[in-house]
């Protein structure tokens, strides 16, 4: 097998090999050679992945892998690309600073390009995840920013320290220089810090979600409109909206009214009746008023309870459930109503606290003598 320029040859080779002695003493053409040969060489490797791997993606069930895989074309490309442009650029005959640079620009550039695809992916798998909330519960609408923010940081971190190792910067002071800032940040922003981790902890714990009804120990009553990583906003039945700082609300007595087994709620309706009424009475009338009324679940069903002798009347408890906090008020209101005109209407009676009050006459003191 004959030789060209030292390398065995195989002879149907031997025209190629002729044309690149024949340019050897011309950099800018074997520049050029390479900057077409490596854009081919994109296309084809953009080709593979589509044709190989695509094939690959398509018979998954989930549409995740092809999203990724159409983002992972232009990486790719720039990758396989500016390296040939890299090679290219040690051809040319720049000097070594010149050519040293455009690589380190060229590879800063592929990071780069690398970090927003890492952007974008986090966000389609997070996405992904809050959508299969039975396997990852942790990963719901509401904290997706909480997770994209953590991606983020990590991502730019990681760029941030490939880019420092191409330009050859030592990163040990940039480290330390972070270190000492970070301490005095944290300092000086102490509350926001606390109201960061206070809503990562929220987060996490999830003692309450988005729509569900919650009552804090100072007596703050309302729907949960809004969980972020600073505050939870509270709207009232009032309309007026409630902003809690996290780290208030980490630390407070949660009762979630919407939590539990199910969302339904127990309506209490305490009410007493004279002594010497039919105790069997009451407990029928107060029971045909809860059916009677609407938005009262059948399941369960309402009930009544012979509570305790009070001091002027037979105290009874009605028992019956709502299906969701909102009716609370209202149910309330209606019941009463219903319990009255019930009443009234059964002559049961609804005594009033009373009172005997003796008068003593108290005789005057002996006269003097």
């Amino acid at each position: 097998m004959p030789k060209a320029n030292g390398i065995l040859t195989n002879p149907a080779l031997e025209p190629l090999v002729a044309h690149w002695d024949k340019i050897q003493d011309k950099p800018w053409l074997q520049a050029l050679l390479i900057i077409v040969a490596s854009y081919c060489a994109a296309k084809l490797a953009q080709f593979l992945l589509t044709r190989i791997v695509g094939k690959l993606a398509a018979k998954t069930k989930t549409d995740l892998d092809d999203k990724i895989l159409e983002l992972c074309h232009t990486p790719i490309f720039i990758t396989v690309f500016f390296f040939g442009l890299s090679l290219a650029a040690t051809l040319v005959g720049l000097p070594d600073n010149a050519s040293l640079s455009t690589a380190r620009v060229l590879k800063t550039l592929v990071v780069l390009y690398w970090l927003v695809f890492g952007f974008r992916v986090s966000r389609l798998v997070l996405a992904s995840m809050s959508r299969n909330r039975d396997k990852l519960k942790i990963v719901e609408e509401r904290t997706i920013p909480l997770f994209d923010n953590l991606a983020k940081v990590i991502l730019v971190a990681s760029a941030s320290y490939a880019i420092l190792m191409i330009w050859r910067i030592n990163p040990t002071a940039w480290l330390t220089s972070a270190g000492v800032l970070g301490i005095a940040i944290g300092f000086a922003a102490k509350d926001t810090i606390a109201n960061l981790f206070g809503g990562v902890f929220i987060i996490a714990d999830a003692p309450y979600k988005l729509g569900d009804f919650v009552v804090l120990d100072s007596g703050e009553r309302g729907r949960v409109t809004h969980v972020g990583i600073r505050s939870t906003r509270l709207l009232t039945r009032d309309d007026v909206e409630i902003t809690i700082p996290n780290a208030v609300i980490a630390n407070a007595k949660i009762i979630n009214e919407s939590g539990g087994p199910w969302e339904k709620e127990r309506v209490r309706i305490k009410v007493g009746v004279a002594y010497g009424s039919d105790v069997d009475q009451v407990c029928a009338v107060l029971e045909e008023v809860a059916r009677d009324c609407e938005n009262i679940c059948r399941d369960p069903e309402p009930r009544v309870r012979f509570r305790a002798f009070g001091d002027s009347s037979l105290d009874f408890e009605l028992l019956c459930w709502i299906d969701e906090p909102v009716l609370r008020g209202k149910m309330v209101h209606l019941l009463n109503i219903g319990v009255y005109k019930a009443f009234l209407r059964e002559n049961i009676e609804i005594p009033f606290p009373q009172r005997d009050v003796h008068l003593h006459q108290v005789a005057p003191p002996p006269e003097a003598t």
